[in-house]
């Protein structure tokens, strides 16, 4: 498998080059199967009737309680987030509980709680669940499995997307992963970073239901924007080029990154979704988004080049233009 550890590094779970290894030469290999193959956010099926999308995800995030959200919140948006860049209207979660033994019985009710607060908005019913309780020191506190079944609204795939599509993101990048970072390690930072944790679906319907003509989206989590673009530009073969000027970023978070020597692209986002969207309907789609709670700081940040190496290219602010490569490490592992 042209593997270069023997073991699992907290690397593997970056979201980055290895974490794609991991994926490809060990999962994806081994279950081999036409929905898998797709390696898409979920997998895609008819069932007669129509046309659904099925995901699964784990959270074991360190802390459990962050600024803008928790455990709770994060593993249901999550969870819905992956099933609406599929173009898949959430419909039912599931829910697996490994708990720790000693864990506080009132962080539960409240995770328990935020989960249920957060369906119940999204109009999502929690449907089915497990429970394991291990010794202690065998887990950290918690950590939560969804899975999450939606109806497909518009058929989307990397190979949709042709030279010339627009590159858009719904607002600032970073302050998901900042947010943990600051509440991790305590840091004495004098302006307060909240993290994006949000569930999506509402602007992706609201281009669907526009007619804009969307080609792809996927969420910028684990690895940030640097690891989803690359995945997409491998994915649909073309190469793609990012202006940094236009990508969006709050003062407190370039500023943290700055003092930090953290690279903004590279750092975990839990509420920003790219989405690859025609030329012609790219100045329509980002009116939109504006429109939207999760969108008023949405910004048109790149474009789809005829070359076909499936790169990504960086046009710096200071006007030169360099590789962004997806990153080898997740800078702050525990990150979702």
């Amino acid at each position: 498998m042209g593997r270069s550890m023997d073991k699992i590094t907290l690397s593997y779970g970056s979201g980055g080059v290895l974490t794609h290894k991991l994926v490809t030469e060990v999962f994806a290999a081994a279950f081999k199967n036409e929905y898998l193959d797709e390696l898409d956010d979920s997998a895609i099926f008819d069932l007669g009737k129509g046309t659904y999308a099925y995901t699964t995800d784990s959270y074991v995030i360190d802390p459990i309680f962050f600024p803008g959200g928790d455990i709770g919140k994060l593993a249901v948006c999550g969870t819905m987030n992956d099933l609406a860049s599929c173009a898949a209207e959430p419909k039912f979660l599931t829910a697996g509980f490994i708990l720790e033994e000693g864990f506080a019985f009132r962080d539960l009710e409240k995770i328990v709680l935020s989960m249920a607060k957060e369906a119940k908005t999204q109009r999502v019913k929690i449907v089915a669940g497990d429970t394991k309780v291990v010794p202690r020191g065998k887990t950290d506190k918690v950590f939560i499995n969804t899975s999450g079944i939606g109806t497909v609204q518009k058929r989307l795939a990397a190979s949709m997307i042709k030279p010339g599509d627009m590159v858009l993101i719904n607002g600032p990048i970073a302050q998901h992963g900042l947010s943990i970072l600051l509440s991790r390690e305590k840091f004495n930072y004098h302006a307060a970073i909240k993290s994006d944790c949000n569930s999506l679906w509402c602007i992706v319907k609201l281009l669907l239901q526009n007619c804009i003509d969307v080609h792809f989206m996927r969420d910028a989590t684990r690895g940030g924007v640097s690891a989803a673009t690359n995945e997409i530009a491998d994915l649909c073969g073309y190469s793609l080029i990012l202006e940094e000027k236009r990508i969006p970023v709050t003062a407190p978070c370039r500023n943290l990154a700055d003092i930090l020597g953290l690279e903004l692209l590279d750092i975990a986002n839990e509420g920003k979704m790219l989405f690859f969207v025609s030329a012609r309907d790219s100045a329509k789609a980002l009116r939109l988004l504006k429109s939207s709670r999760l969108g008023k700081e949405a910004a048109i940040i790149g474009s789809v080049l005829k070359e076909k190496n499936g790169r990504v290219y960086l046009k710096t602010i200071l006007g030169g233009e360099k590789a962004l490569s997806s990153p080898l490490t997740e800078p702050i592992p525990r990150i979702c």
